[in-house]
């Protein structure tokens, strides 16, 4: 009976196969068959959690090739080299990086497209989480280039922002909907975190603080398996000096508390020094009207030249943070022209601040300069150096017991915390990088401390604040979101009855018999929107032979309670017909008609949107 089942089962197979490459609209590849098969035979949450492993481990070993590259090519220039050839590299790489990158964007990629985290939140609210799959490969090989050559920012978001991609991209190919297509879309970018830090708990939290916010889930599986592989694949192929891992600090003494508390509000502080500087930065390079080269030119200028004159700047920096963790201080004035400077605490101290405030300068001038990385690094790294200055400054004014390792380590998470607006995913990413889980509690502390003031300052993240104002990512006002989904023109009735101004009424009548709306447009004669013409209004006198050729439009029509403009988002819509008491209103653009837009059909897309995104 066994070998039966057997039987069938592979003649079950091989007839899906030969249906499949006689049918399928694409060749397909012979995996591809294989997953085709197995989605026709498992059920959904069976397929789910497969699919979770396989673009789990497709964005891990993402993430993992992309770390490998770039430490490489940093273990080369800052070890391998000596200083008067560091000098050199210093000043000519950050250049080339982010000029490289900015041409490979312009002759291979055709211009630059939203880039980062906002991308990801976009498509997920306002192209049904469907990610071009040019991400799946363009986003590593220019953060490669940009970071890999010393450009000062990091490789998580356009790690993540791959993994999403991959995952969105998976399941368009299997045909899956808009919920598992999110899922696995989160699922992906989840992996690529949890393999550049090695934190599967960090990813997931990462996923449901940012990517998924506003969306409610009931599968959690599929996350689960896909940080679980990324973070695993990082553990088995990386070595522990690529891994982000800290193996010093202190245990941690409630007698410490003040120190967190303290450096929680600078934390919270320099977040929002950090936000201004970059949103500043970003309107410079747009205000600039010069061509991406050139822009990509200058900006190359200022980081190499940041760069020679504080070489920590360079690259991701994770190096140099652990270094500070480790207690070897010291060691980073020993690459710069500050070592032939006297009194080395004090220069130390000044050094580490100018590191601090020039940080913000530096990661923002390459992301918008042209070249390609997120805030996921430099927010670490100046957290990392905040910590150290911290502690630094403590000791030189004479406090004891001065826990500056543990400072180092929690500084990280208060920073991250308030420039991603993202405590908890800092939190965890910090202990599990840390094996820190005894500093549970200075970690959020100084987190939630970072985090409070940042949305004192600002409750939506700066990120993506122009975003969310335009109902173009989701918020945490779930209505809104939902009406960020609706379209203007998905409701839009454009076969809209019109009238001249100085037709009669015998005309109007004639119009009303040949249609079924309820309004009649009236235009002029260059074609301009002058009012409404509504059927209730004229009942009393349509059987009225004697006014049918005395009687004018411009007497009958009436000005509409509102009017919609055609870029008028939903939101705007239902305010004003609100305002208006109305069912139908106009839609005009530049004066002139472009249909109508009714309550009802709204109400009736808000209620089936309703339904779907309850069942997410």
């Amino acid at each position: 009976m066994s070998k039966f089942k057997n039987l069938r089962r592979y003649h079950s197979f091989f007839r899906f196969k030969k249906d499949f490459e006689t049918y399928s609209v694409r060749k397909a590849r012979s995996y591809e068959i294989v997953i085709h098969w197995l989605h026709s035979k498992l059920n959904r949450n069976q397929f789910l959690l497969l699919s979770g492993v396989l673009v789990g481990c497709g964005a891990g070993m993402a993430g993992v090739v992309l770390k490998m590259l770039v430490h490489y090519i940093h273990f080369v220039i800052t070890y391998k080299v000596h200083f008067s050839t560091q000098v050199f590299f210093y000043a000519l790489f950050p250049f080339l990086g982010i000029v490289l990158t900015t041409l490979i964007v312009v002759w291979f990629f055709k211009g630059q497209s939203r880039k980062g985290i906002p991308a990801i939140l976009h498509e997920i609210a306002q192209n049904s989480s469907m990610i071009p799959p040019v991400k799946m490969y363009s986003q590593v090989l220019q953060s490669a280039v940009t970071v890999g050559l010393g450009g000062s920012a990091g490789l998580e978001s356009p790690i993540a922002v791959t993994g999403a991609a991959l995952g969105s991209n998976y399941a368009r190919t299997y045909n899956l909907g808009y919920k598992e297509r999110t899922l696995l879309l989160a699922a992906g970018a989840t992996a690529g975190i949890a393999a550049a830090f090695n934190a599967p708990i960090a990813g997931m939290m990462f996923a449901f603080e940012i990517l998924l916010t506003g969306v409610v889930f009931s599968d959690f599986m599929p996350l689960i398996v896909a940080a679980v592989c990324g973070s695993l694949l990082s553990k088995i192929i990386l070595q522990e000096d690529v891994l982000f891992h800290f193996e010093s600090r202190t245990p941690f003494n409630y007698m410490n508390v003040p120190y967190y508390i303290v450096l929680g509000v600078l934390c919270g502080f320099y977040a929002r020094y950090y936000v201004v500087i970059s949103q500043k930065v970003e309107h410079f390079f747009k205000e600039l009207k010069w061509k991406p080269v050139q822009r990509a030119m200058l900006g190359g200028v200022l980081v190499s030249a940041l760069c020679v004159a504080m070489p920590p700047l360079f690259g991701e920096g994770y190096t140099v943070v652990k270094s500070l963790a480790n207690g070897h201080g010291e060691t980073i004035l020993q690459n710069s022209f500050f070592r032939y400077i006297p009194e080395q605490n004090q220069m130390l101290l000044i050094f580490t601040g100018c590191i601090c405030l020039l940080k913000a300068f530096a990661s923002s001038i390459t992301i918008q300069s042209g070249g390609n990385g997120g805030n996921f690094a430099p927010s670490l790294f100046s957290g990392g150096f905040l910590g150290f200055f911290f502690a630094l400054l403590c000791t030189q004014l004479g406090f004891s017991n001065v826990p500056v390792t543990n400072l180092v380590i929690v500084g990280m998470a208060g920073v991250m915390s308030g420039v991603m607006y993202a405590p908890l995913t800092a939190i965890f990413l910090i202990a599990e990088s840390s094996s820190g889980y005894d500093l549970f509690i200075p970690l959020m502390i100084v987190a939630t401390g970072s985090y409070l003031m940042s949305k004192w300052f600002s409750p939506i993240s700066p990120e993506i604040k122009e975003l969310a104002e335009e109902g173009k990512v989701f918020t945490r006002a779930h209505d809104k979101n939902i009406l960020s989904l609706i379209k203007m023109e998905d409701l839009l009735e454009t076969e809209v009855q019109t009238i001249s101004n100085n037709g009669t009424l015998r005309e109007l009548i004639e119009l009303i018999k040949e249609g079924d709306s309820s309004n009649i447009a009236v235009v002029n004669e260059l074609g301009l929107f002058e009012g409404l013409i509504p059927l209730d209004s004229i009942r009393p006198i349509m059987f009225d032979p004697e006014l049918y050729d005395t009687m004018t439009v411009k007497k009958l029509m009436k000005a509409p309670a509102a009017v919609v403009k055609a870029e008028d988002n939903i939101e705007e819509v239902i305010r004003k017909f609100d305002a208006a008491n109305a069912w139908h209103l106009p839609v005009v653009k530049d004066k002139r008609l472009v249909g109508m837009i009714s309550k009802s059909r709204i109400l009736n897309r808000y209620r089936k949107l309703l339904q779907e995104y309850s069942d997410l």
